[in-house]
């Protein structure tokens, strides 16, 4: 990590995609129930703006953050890659193909998993979530005595 700044605002973008993603399939499981279009408005906002725009700031800090550990800075390239084609199989005006635009749906799941991968990855790097091998080696200290 190069960039301790980066990589919160790479953690806390990540995190908002995985929530954001969650939002999303309840407006459009809202708009399938007859919520109507305030619904669909809300799904489409939600992923064009919020979800996708997260995915653009976790890409350029993932640079910031990473630089020269490209495979890191991959990793953040590939939810900036996944999301946009996510928003390419969306339906919109043309329903013509349901069976391609049901991918849609499909990477939205992808979106959100590597998503939360990424903010995992960060809570480590960044100190905030200890791995097994710590635990092991430096267990909690016993509770004072009475």
């Amino acid at each position: 990590m190069r960039n301790r700044i980066a990589t919160w605002v790479n953690l806390v973008f990540a995190s908002i995609v995985v929530i954001g993603v969650f939002f999303q399939a309840y407006f459009i499981a809202s708009y399938a129930s007859g919520a109507g279009e305030g619904a669909l408005d809300a799904h489409g906002f939600t992923g064009g703006v919020i979800v996708h725009g997260s995915e653009l700031i976790v890409l350029l800090s993932g640079f910031v953050a990473f630089w020269g550990a490209w495979k890191l800075v991959g990793i953040s390239a590939l939810l900036f890659v996944f999301g946009t084609v996510q928003i390419f199989l969306s339906p919109g005006d043309d329903p013509a193909n349901g069976w391609v635009h049901g991918l849609h749906g499909l990477f939205a799941l992808f979106v959100a998993l590597l998503a939360a991968w990424i903010a995992y990855r960060d809570m480590q790097l960044l100190g905030l979530r200890r791995t097994r091998e710590a635990e092991v080696a430096s267990p909690a200290a016993p509770p004072p005595a009475p």
